[in-house]
């Protein structure tokens, strides 16, 4: 998703006392705390959620982080391409202190330490793969994901998301019984046959791309629809009738309190 949330400028007056698998925690509650890391999946829990989405790439000795970008650049202390770093890099990168210096010391999480994370706190995963230019393997970036996926606890409930069709298929050959989710930013017109190539019944959608005239036709065909990244309740009150599945936010508590 876009590294740059919509957000609002003020909190809104009303949340809208949604179930917590209806709200997915953005990055974390990224509108607190650093985002992609340990403290923002702990503040996500905190605000009541149980499902997080985060990202997850590569970094150039194949070790899968938990990272939005393909350079560390934006948030953390230091500067560089994912493709030149390797784990051991990792202890010497703040990415805590850009966001606030009480974070001074974050370090980029591995999906491994993540995934531990989940575990200790219930929290399930909404864990979009990005596919950066570097990466030109398809088999590389989700067969290591898919390695450290197949060790997790059990109890750690985890939905694949991606922009890559051909991400998500690999991915879903590799383990049938992930939930697979494509993304878009803007519906396509071929949205039905994309759906249908990979396969898969679940839409992530900006939500500034929704319609009430889309959930209709997508609720008849069985298909979940969540929406991103929202963080005025008021600006989905509409579609939540119309079969609308979930929102991704960086304000969880926003939508888990009335």
């Amino acid at each position: 998703m876009s590294a740059i949330a919509a957000t609002s400028t003020e909190r809104p007056t009303r949340g809208a006392g949604l179930r917590i698998d209806q709200v997915h925690a953005h990055k974390g509650a990224s509108a607190v705390a650093p985002e992609n890391t340990l403290s923002a999946f702990r503040s996500a829990y905190g605000q009541g959620a149980r499902w997080v989405e985060f990202d997850v790439s590569l970094l150039g000795d194949g070790t899968p982080v938990v990272i939005h970008d393909a350079t560390v650049d934006r948030c953390s202390s230091s500067t560089g391409h994912l493709k030149d770093l390797s784990l051991k890099d990792l202890d010497a990168i703040d990415a805590g202190s850009w966001f606030d210096p009480f974070y001074q010391g974050e370090r980029i999480p591995t999906l491994a330490e993540a995934l531990e994370c989940f575990a200790e706190f219930g929290l399930s995963g909404n864990l979009e793969i990005k596919r950066h230019k570097h990466q030109a393997s398809v088999e590389e970036l989700t067969g290591n994901i898919h390695a450290v996926l197949k060790d997790r606890d059990p109890s750690v409930r985890i939905s694949i998301s991606s922009f890559d069709v051909d991400v998500l298929k690999s991915i879903g050959a590799k383990d049938p019984s992930l939930e697979l989710a494509m993304l878009w930013d803007k519906l396509p017109e071929n949205w039905r046959d994309v759906l249908a190539d990979i396969p898969t019944k679940v839409i992530h959608l900006n939500y500034k791309a929704l319609t009430l005239p889309f959930l209709d036709e997508v609720v008849e065909k069985g298909l979940l629809v969540r929406a991103w990244t929202c963080n005025d309740p008021a600006e989905l009150a509409q579609f939540w009738s119309m079969g609308l599945g979930a929102v991704i936010t960086d304000e969880p508590r926003y939508f888990l309190s009335r």
